[in-house]
């Protein structure tokens, strides 16, 4: 009898394969994707109607976010961007545009860009109407797969804990969106996801 395999293991295989097209993308590709999703996530009425918005730095071929955190800052929102932690948690500080960020080295890490004003600690994403989420893949039931390093599961249950319900929006590229994502317990599903081409909202 054959046993079905383990959401875990099928998610590490699923990582692989969509890391791997990331990494074949041109710089060309990711530049031009990275304009486009920029307009896509800005007409989301969860940003547009955002006064706070929780985002990230990409790092790599990841979706391009440079645009996006311009075009929010440009629009007059609070952008809170994180600051990784020894433990792999995330500190929060606030974005004050490209001359406020900071190359950061972290043991066995990929070097990130980081904000250089004051950390305002774990708990300042509770204050967001819209978190960011870094992503994989999303299915169509909003399901996102993560890079599993834990980071932004310890975000999500840190949101749950305080009662707090921002809009949760992935960022990907069009081919991105798939079928079905393997989930488990601790998963939690986004409420809409950008991609270059459009966007689509789940709840």
């Amino acid at each position: 009898m054959t046993q079905n395999p383990h959401p875990v293991s099928i998610k590490a295989r699923l990582r692989r394969e969509l890391l791997a097209a990331r990494r074949a993308l041109s710089p060309d590709a990711c530049r031009a994707a990275a304009d486009a999703l920029a307009v896509t996530a800005l007409g989301l009425p969860e940003l547009a109607g955002a006064q706070t918005v929780a985002a990230y730095v990409s790092v790599g071929t990841e979706p391009g976010t440079r645009a996006l955190l311009e075009a929010l800052r440009a629009a007059g929102k609070r952008v809170l961007l994180p600051l990784l932690l020894p433990d792999n948690d995330l500190d929060w500080a606030v974005y004050e545009g490209p001359g406020g960020l900071a190359e950061t080295a972290h043991p066995g890490k990929m070097r990130l860009l980081e904000p250089t004003g004051p950390a305002l600690g774990p708990d300042a994403v509770a204050a967001a109407d819209a978190v960011l989420l870094p992503g994989l893949a999303v299915d169509g039931r909003g399901m996102r797969l993560g890079r599993g390093g834990g980071s932004y599961d310890r975000v999500l249950e840190r949101l749950e804990r305080a009662g707090a319900h921002p809009a949760l929006v992935v960022l990907l590229y069009d081919d991105e969106v798939v079928a079905r994502v393997p989930e488990e317990p601790h998963d939690h599903p986004v409420r809409a996801v950008a991609t270059p081409s459009g966007a689509r909202r789940f709840l």
